[in-house]
């Protein structure tokens, strides 16, 4: 297991950079060096940038589960080619979207690898995704029950409902998805007064006062001096970078940036520089290298540079390295850009986000980006920053101009939800419910590693990926859980690399004890059912020991 040693300062001392026309000077900056043989080490605070400690884990895959997994995609392609052969001779049905004979010369709809996949390894599994719910998606949910007699392309409900089925997918970190209590009351009472909807943009007859007072609330909750409310996240990632950053500008992105971050950063028309993700030695050498280069051909100097990454990336469970980030971007005069979809509530004492969580100065981002259908248990996002950067896209963000406003009931669910969090309801529910979801995340993270399995991401993420590689283990683990009356969600290629297959659970405030020990027991079952312990670290179980420290075992291969 590597283990990120961001806090700790190797080799004596801080990074330096090429000259580049910038003042130089010392600030604080560390480099995250890497001990491909040392398998465990701990951070501790370092030259003031980290005021906690830093714990992350990415264990290296086993060389023999690799193998393995290859084999088994391998195994499915030969059959997917031997079932293609026999849908071309009508021995088999073929149930696939085709070409019509007339349009054989026209551009294919469908790209040959993709649909390949499509129809001989994603159906195999396909009746683990889209499960329809028929209840409020909280702690618990209710699903409605199918059955497929073709093999998943196509799927009949049995009339029967699955009760009560622990929710170990949702993003509602903060339990606020929920049908009774404040929030529900006061978004009926709106709804009753405005409606469900607004018919039309903010620029023409669609801005309404809760509109005014939920930017407000959004700007003193991040502590920027201004912020923008939009109906849709993935539009707020989407359609606002390309009013941020255009031809002649840089935008330097993380390898693992939600698919909003890169649509938007390829709508731009910006150049794209990918670098490694959370590595802050790839980073800086693409900023040292853009500022001494220049634009390609000309060598002028780039317009602007903005960095984009994200507060908790919601596949790895790993926390962006922010003190570093800024350091770099200070260091280099570029801009931040910082997506805090799953972050913002979840981390941080007060819920505030990633900014709050490492007590740093949200001025010091420029651009904060996140999104109300996680914590807060709505929909849409927000932009946060000066002044001049909100009234900027106010007028030439196309989600701004063009969108239809947010219906006032999800509106006002985000305000009862960010004033309970802020502790502005004469209630302590939301600082509860934050100090609840750090204590889950911990204790969840930590008996899963107990129990052998690999988990990545940082100590304090909500969100838990276990690791199960092999491709027929996804829709296995899936199954079986749900047999259990748990419901998680699966994730394979092309949404992760192909030996790097996992599940994801997301921890929420409003699991209690109970229900994360019966989750565990029927994980801990199901990962003896499907030899998924592939740890070779146990944690060594105590009942005393401190947060910070931790005793590992090294297990034989």
């Amino acid at each position: 297991m590597t283990e990120s040693s961001a806090s700790r300062e190797e080799n004596g001392g801080p990074c330096h950079g090429a000259a580049n026309g910038l003042k130089e000077g010392r600030n604080g900056f560390v480099k995250n060096h890497h001990h491909p043989q040392k398998k465990v080490h701990h951070s501790s605070c370092n030259g003031g940038l980290y005021s906690r400690p830093f714990i992350e884990s990415f264990e290296e895959t086993p060389m023999l589960v690799a193998v393995l997994t290859y084999m088994g995609y391998g195994i499915l392609t030969i059959f997917g080619y031997l079932r293609d052969f026999l849908r071309a001779r009508k021995i088999e049905k073929c149930n696939i979207a085709r070409e019509r004979e007339e349009q054989k010369d026209f551009v294919p709809l469908y790209q040959d690898f993709e649909n390949f996949y499509t129809r001989n390894l994603y159906m195999r599994i396909r009746d683990n995704w889209n499960r329809p719910i028929c209840s409020v998606p909280a702690d618990k949910v209710d699903l409605v029950e199918r059955v497929s007699y073709d093999y998943n392309w196509t799927f009949c409900y049995t009339g029967r409902v699955v009760k009560d089925v622990i929710n170990m997918g949702s993003y509602n970190y903060l339990g606020f998805s929920e049908n009774k209590g404040s929030c529900a009351d006061a978004v009926a009472e709106v709804t009753q007064k405005y409606g469900a909807g607004v018919g039309s943009t903010r620029q023409e007859m669609g801005n309404l006062d809760r509109h005014e007072e939920l930017e407000k609330l959004v700007a003193r909750f991040l502590g920027v001096e201004s912020a923008m409310a939009f109906g849709m996240g993935f539009a707020t990632n989407s359609m606002n970078i390309p009013a941020l950053a255009g031809k002649g500008c840089l935008i330097l992105s993380d390898e693992l940036n939600h698919a909003s971050l890169v649509l938007g950063a390829r709508l731009s028309g910006s150049t794209i520089r990918v670098f490694k993700h959370n590595n802050m030695q790839s980073l800086e050498k693409l900023l040292r290298d853009a500022i001494v280069h220049g634009q390609p051909r000309t060598h002028r100097p780039w317009k602007k540079i903005l960095i984009l990454v994200e507060g908790i990336y919601s596949m790895e469970g790993s926390i962006i390295r922010l003190p570093e980030v800024i350091a770099l971007k200070k260091k280099y005069k570029a801009y931040l850009f910082l997506d805090e979809a799953h972050s913002i509530g979840a981390l941080g004492r007060s819920g505030r986000g990633v900014v709050d969580y490492f007590g740093l100065d949200p001025t010091d981002v420029d651009i904060m980006m996140g999104t109300f259908t996680k914590s807060f248990g709505a929909a849409g996002g927000y932009i946060g920053g000066t002044k001049e950067l909100i009234d900027y896209l106010r007028s030439h963000s196309h989600s701004a101009v063009y969108a239809t406003s947010m219906s006032p009931s999800v509106v006002e669910q985000i305000i009862t939800s960010m004033k309970c969090i802020m502790g502005e309801d004469g209630t302590t529910i939301g600082t509860e419910r934050i100090q609840q979801l750090a204590e889950n995340t911990v204790y969840f993270r930590r008996r899963l590693r107990e129990m052998g399995f690999i988990i990545y991401g940082n100590n304090d993420s909500p969100v838990v990926p276990l690791m199960v590689y092999m491709p027929a283990k996804i829709g296995a683990f899936g199954r079986e859980m749900l047999k259990r009356n748990i419901g998680v969600v699966v994730v394979g290629f092309p949404a992760t690399p192909i030996i790097e297959s996992r599940a994801r659970f997301c921890v929420s405030a409003a699991h209690t004890k109970e229900m994360l020990d019966q989750a565990l027991s029927a994980i801990s079952e199901v990962g003896d059912l499907l030899q998924l312990k592939y740890s070779r670290h146990r944690i060594l179980p105590t009942l005393d020991r401190p947060f910070d420290e931790t005793t590992y075992e090294e297990c034989e291969d």
